[in-house]
């Protein structure tokens, strides 16, 4: 059995070639596709963050949308970048919105992407300390992020406050108890995997990595969930840990899928995500069910994950989308052994 999920980009654009034409159609959508991928019987709707872009940008109004509207299926993000958050705001904002999903917010939450902008997280006023990078202002908002969900106290209360406190110091409210076990890490090298795991956060593993080997990118990412895994073990915590990787997976089974999917090859992709940093970009799959599944047997990054992050192009529509999460559920998850 693994949790099947999707991945929303949440693109938007005012052209005659999308169905999401605004920040409204987006953010409307995508409440839908959670519905629908609910009804599917999916596990999983996850939805990435992007600043100064056309995309999904606030996540804790959606998160906490969807949570109303949904019973059963898990509401989370991959990834939120840490560099743009105060982490006080975020643990309220989270805590809002996993009290309203009853307990079913699993957030991931990174050091980020490259941005559309330059230092766009010196506009939200986030700047690194003296001899600290960006990367390392992420890893400090989100460790102060994860301290203020253990949900102690350490304000001083007001002596005097216009109502009444419990005794003791204060901690921010609301407070969700558990989430502090449902945070994840965006990792895309073995060494932030390793310190995900020693922080007690689970691993979220995309469609590209840091090329540490030169090998191919479903080995690398292989390797990279089973350092994570060794190193929760050795850190001893007392929650389960949890692995996802993010994948393009359309089964071709009528004109359409074929017309948007068919006859590209697909292979890994070598590039640069920033200056001096060589990125591997995983494949994508699009093939008959039959041919479909022989091809997905052969990812040893999937077969080792317990979570699969359907990427999903989201500006086909809610109605085509639904379509492309069915087949996979349909056609591919039972033979799989998925389901």
């Amino acid at each position: 059995m693994k949790k099947i999920g999707f991945l929303s980009f949440g693109h938007w654009q005012n052209t005659p070639h999308s169905n999401v034409r605004s920040a409204s159609d987006v953010l409307l959508q995508s409440i839908e596709l959670a519905e629908a991928a609910e009804d599917l019987g999916l596990d999983g709707a996850y939805f990435r963050v992007h600043h100064f872009a056309r995309q999904l940008a606030s996540p804790f109004p959606l998160l906490a949308a969807a949570g109303a509207r949904t019973k059963r299926i898990e509401l989370g993000t991959g990834v939120i970048d840490m560099r743009y958050e105060n982490p006080y705001y975020m643990a309220e904002d989270a805590g809002a919105a996993d009290l309203i999903s009853q307990g079913r917010l699993q957030l991931g939450i990174s050091r980020g992407s490259p941005e559309q902008v330059i230092d766009g997280f010196r506009h939200f006023g986030h700047i690194p300390e003296e001899g600290e990078t960006d990367g390392d202002m992420a890893r400090r908002h989100a460790e102060t992020f994860l301290k203020l969900l253990d949900g102690k106290g350490f304000a001083k209360p007001n002596p005097r406050p216009m109502f009444p406190n419990p005794p003791g110091l204060l901690r921010l409210e609301p407070h969700s108890e558990g989430l502090r076990n449902r945070i994840w890490w965006g990792s895309v090298s073995d060494a932030t995997a390793v310190w995900a795991a020693k922080m007690g956060m689970h691993l979220q593993s995309s469609t590209l990595k840091e090329d540490e080997t030169g090998e191919p990118f479903h080995v690398q990412q292989a390797r990279q969930i089973r350092v994570f895994k060794e190193a929760w073990k050795e850190a001893g915590h007392s929650h389960a840990p949890r692995t996802s990787v993010s994948r393009s997976i359309f089964a071709i089974v009528n004109d359409q899928d074929r017309a948007y999917f068919g006859g590209r090859p697909e292979r890994d992709q070598v590039g640069y995500i920033e200056q001096n940093l060589r990125a591997v970009f995983g494949r994508g799959y699009a093939n008959e069910p039959e041919k479909l599944i022989e091809e997905l047997k052969q990812d040893e990054a999937i077969a080792e994950a317990d979570t699969l992050l359907l990427t999903i192009p989201n500006t086909l529509g809610v109605d085509y989308n639904a379509h492309v999460m069915e087949a996979i559920m349909t056609h591919i998850a039972p033979a799989m052994g998925w389901r």
